[in-house]
């Protein structure tokens, strides 16, 4: 796949797309180093955005290295996914103040600034996507996505954590988007325009003519990063975790899961929230906030009674099984983009491939002869 639009911008250059972002007034969010990790935040200037880093990502573990070399976009997954600048984890939905028997709203949710989100690897690309599916009717993330532009990036360095090619999410930008970007070591940033904004930018930045030898690196780059990955999910993992209901695998998982919810608000997809009221001493003012919230929560399945998932393993059995099964029920696809998140940031290391390797394999001696 080409982009309508294909150049090479020089490495030294990469202010000029920076500024072509800006200077259509978007924010230019980008992959910064800050406390130890690849954090995302705004930038103006190209130097901010991390070179020469890389993370070491294993279960439960998360180590910030240097790289032999100065690329920006062989980082592996950021620490945080990119769903914050599309779906904040709190949100003002509304303040209100008193006015007799009745009450006036003072404030509501402002329009969103626009931003460009410069760095999404394919995975993370692929997680928007799951994202405008589950969120198609929700104003107010239509309108932050109808402000955003999506720069992507081929993939250059899988973690030990990812298993996009399980997925087809990656390591090679197939998603829609505005821009495609591949760093090729030597030459620069082959830049690829995918929509009518992406053609927009592409031409305001000094390129040159893209060759076939760029796209055959491109390509090259993306299959050396699939070729790297170990991790795997069963073929069938759909399947398989629809039939594993009551399997006694769930309570192994929940004698080491401390129901954080580290792997709902780390996952790039996970979209549950829940509103929050506060009203002042005086009852004068009164607000109303949507905040993330997520299936380890104990009130999350609160109904007239108490909680439908009362223990750690129904918690567990949840939220896998809607990430690699149920969604496909609700959007046809699955939910998870195996970008090894939940894997890394788990405190216990618990291994969402390893658990499905593990029910597959159940399943398969229970069948066998």
């Amino acid at each position: 796949m080409r982009g309508s639009v294909c150049g090479l911008l020089p490495a030294e250059d990469i202010q000029a797309l920076v500024d072509a972002l800006r200077a259509r007034g978007h924010a230019v969010i980008a992959p910064v180093v800050d406390g130890g990790v690849l954090a995302l935040a705004e930038v103006a200037n190209a130097d901010a955005i991390a070179a020469g880093w890389t993370a070491e990502q294993t279960p439960g573990r998360y180590r910030l290295t240097r790289r032999a070399d100065s690329l920006r976009f062989a980082t592996g997954p950021t620490a945080l996914p990119w769903k914050r600048f599309l779906h904040p984890p709190e949100t003002l939905l509304f303040r209100a103040r008193r006015d007799g028997d009745d009450f006036a709203v003072t404030e509501t949710p402002p329009a969103p600034r626009p931003q460009a989100l410069l760095g999404l690897l394919p995975c993370d690309l692929a997680a928007v996507a799951r994202l405008d599916e589950a969120m198609a009717g929700d104003a107010l993330y239509q309108a932050r996505r109808q402000a955003t532009l999506l720069v992507a990036v081929t993939c250059a360095e899988a973690a030990a954590t990812c298993f996009c090619t399980s997925l087809g999410t990656g390591p090679a930008v197939a998603g829609p988007c505005d821009l495609a970007l591949s760093e090729l070591p030597g030459r620069g940033l082959l830049v690829e325009a995918r929509s009518a904004a992406g053609e927009a930018i592409a031409a305001a930045l000094p390129l040159t003519a893209a060759e076939d030898r760029d796209f055959a690196d491109r390509d090259a780059i993306a299959a050396r990063t699939a070729a790297a990955q170990t991790r795997r999910l069963p073929a069938d993992v759909a399947g398989v975790l629809r039939r594993a209901v009551e399997h006694p695998r769930w309570q192994a998982v929940a004698d080491r899961c401390l129901t954080c919810g580290n792997c709902t608000s780390q996952c790039p997809t996970c979209f549950c929230s829940t509103v929050e009221d506060a009203t002042s001493l005086d009852g004068a003012t009164a607000e109303r906030r949507r905040v993330w919230d997520g299936c380890f929560s104990l009130d999350f399945s609160y109904v007239v009674g108490g909680p439908v998932r009362q223990s750690a393993a129904a918690r567990y059995r949840h939220w896998i099984t809607h990430k690699l099964s149920t969604w496909h029920d609700q959007f046809g696809t699955s939910g998870c983009v195996g970008c090894g998140r939940c894997i890394a940031w788990c405190p216990v290391g618990i291994d969402i491939t390893e658990e499905a390797a593990i029910l597959a394999a159940a399943e398969e001696r229970e069948a066998a002869p």
